[in-house]
């Protein structure tokens, strides 16, 4: 594992980590009525996962970097520019279809589905400008 790989991950899974909880705790303030949909039997509420839930940020941001570290020459404009571009690209790529298929399948709102997209492609958003700021090409 390179040392470039590591920072990216590591600080990009910090940061995102970070908004991802003010950007929850905003929602739950600002439009607690929507978020209450969030408690219903389709979710887990005991506390034998909450590791999982808690590492997820790093978890997206080791893949992200790994992604990004493959194909970031393909992307262009400037700082600001590429980060974003990159976030965009995942969201069209990996989190449309899983939130098609989900939607589809789980007993899910459609607007619940929605905000999930929206967060997912703030998160790598988040990933994209870190690593494009933090890399050196």
């Amino acid at each position: 594992m390179s040392k470039d790989y590591l920072k990216l991950s590591i600080v990009s899974g910090i940061l995102i980590f970070v908004a991802s909880y003010g950007a929850l705790y905003a929602g739950l303030y600002l439009m607690p009525d929507f978020f209450s949909g969030y408690i219903s039997p389709v979710f887990n509420s005991d506390d034998s996962r909450n590791l999982f839930f808690y590492m997820h940020p790093f978890v997206l941001s080791f893949a992200l970097a790994f992604f990004w570290i493959r194909f970031r020459q393909m992307l262009n404009g400037n700082k600001w520019l590429k980060g974003i571009e990159f976030g965009l690209l995942y969201a069209l790529i990996a989190l449309v279809p899983v939130m098609w298929i989900t939607y589809s399948a789980v007993d899910v709102s459609l607007s619940m589905v929605l905000t999930w997209l929206l967060y997912g492609t703030f998160q790598a958003c988040i990933a994209g400008l870190v690593f494009s700021f933090l890399s050196e090409s």
